[in-house]
């Protein structure tokens, strides 16, 4: 079965959702939107396929089975909904909206209408990330102590509407989220602003799992060079997986198989073997948007739900707000999702495993205080079109 595939937002993400529908066996690429005239004929021209200044005319004329939804977080209840009235199966780009009522919001519009509602975490489909997971499930690491993700870079002026929180740290909160398989226990941040106009563009921050791990956020718009980076540290050692190169690499603790134990606890951790792991890489969009279509086409729950993007966009509005308030944020505040499915997973050439859950309202409780919600943006108007995130055509980014 051939899915008829269509992106709007055609700017500088959205213009690689086009570029991989067109490349991907089983899928066609039939159409875009964008306001942008100068977008819209630039993607539309290069793939041959009709461009479109209204969402929902393309909706209506091109009636695709699946859509990425590419435009402001603001934007994304009208956008993602619109899709979903259509009949369509929709990947929403993260966070899943503008607060989290509006989140809420789409899961159930997607649940009432039967279709895959999916959210653009894309850094679980990194090779890299994949790899490491499966190898603490297995547990390859015994017992985890720490994870501490480091994801700096210069500031893209691109981003306007929500601050580094937001835009950034919410991938690491879902990593982070995913690979432990806890709730969160409470968070604390200090968050700065020092060249973005409305929202912070640092932050420093601790969480606390109710299993007992750490996770330390290392993440900013301020150093020169991008840097993509997350250690997990335990019983056995440390792995070190570098999203850019897409590497994997365990640093071995000594220590932790000592067969001679007052050794051992003399000893605490030693520096053992370095292992750089075997990785077969792959664009983590290629995967995600492979995933999303055998999703749509088996009629199975996705890998990240409308549930997880939720909880990510939770946990980002709970760093916020303690960033803000100087104050350590806990459950009790009504802030966090549950538990991630652990059971969802992405294997090789993107088949769901075999034992994914369908998909449960795994964080539809979670509320967000009025001041969290403030700090997530306004709420999408209807009177708003559906915009991109960069202007012209000339310039084509990788994801961030």
């Amino acid at each position: 079965m051939t899915l008829r595939a269509a992106v709007i937002g055609v700017g500088a993400m959205g213009r690689h959702h086009a570029r991989v529908y067109r490349e991907l066996d089983g899928v066609d690429l039939v159409g875009v939107a964008d306001p942008s005239e100068e977008n819209a004929a630039f993607v539309g021209g290069r793939y041959g396929v009709p461009t479109f200044a209204d969402h929902v005319e393309m909706l209506e004329t091109v009636r695709p089975d699946l859509v990425s939804v590419v435009v402001p977080t603001k934007l994304h209840l009208r956008v993602a909904g619109d899709a979903i009235d259509a009949g369509a199966g929709v990947l929403v780009e993260k966070p899943i909206a503008a607060t989290a009522d509006e989140g809420r919001a789409l899961i159930e519009r997607a649940r009432a209408a039967g279709v895959v509602l999916t959210v653009g975490h894309i850094e679980r489909f990194n090779p890299a990330v994949r790899a490491l997971k499966e190898r603490l499930d297995a547990g390859a690491l015994g017992r985890i102590f720490v994870i501490r993700a480091r994801r700096t870079g210069p500031f893209p002026a691109r981003v306007r509407d929500v601050g580094v929180v937001v835009d950034l740290a919410s991938h690491d909160l879902d990593i982070m989220r995913w690979l432990v398989g806890s709730p969160v226990e409470r968070i604390h941040a200090e968050t700065a602003q020092r060249i973005h106009t409305d929202h912070e563009d640092m932050v420093a921050g601790l969480l606390r799992f109710e299993t007992g791990e750490l996770g330390i956020l290392d993440i900013n718009w301020l150093t020169p060079t991008k840097v993509r980076e997350l250690s997990v540290t335990g019983e056995r050692g440390m792995f070190v997986a570098n999203y850019l190169s897409q590497e994997l690499t365990f640093y071995e603790n000594v220590a932790a198989d000592s067969h001679w134990e007052r050794y051992g606890e003399l000893q605490g951790v030693g520096e053992g073997n370095m292992t750089r792991l075997a990785i077969a890489r792959r664009e983590p969009l290629a995967a995600e948007l492979d995933a999303f279509a055998t999703a749509v086409r088996d009629g199975t729950p996705p890998v990240v739900r409308g549930e997880d993007g939720l909880a990510a966009l939770a946990l980002a509005l709970a760093v916020v707000r303690a960033g803000r308030e100087g104050t350590i944020i806990r459950p009790e505040d009504g802030l966090f999702g549950t538990a991630p499915d652990r059971g969802a997973t992405v294997a090789a050439d993107s088949d769901l495993d075999g034992g994914a859950t369908p998909v449960a309202a795994a964080a539809s409780s979670s509320g967000v205080s009025s001041a969290a919600t403030a700090a997530a943006g306004s709420s999408a108007t209807s009177a708003s079109p559906a915009a991109t995130e960069a202007s012209g055509p000339a310039k084509v980014e990788e994801p961030s």
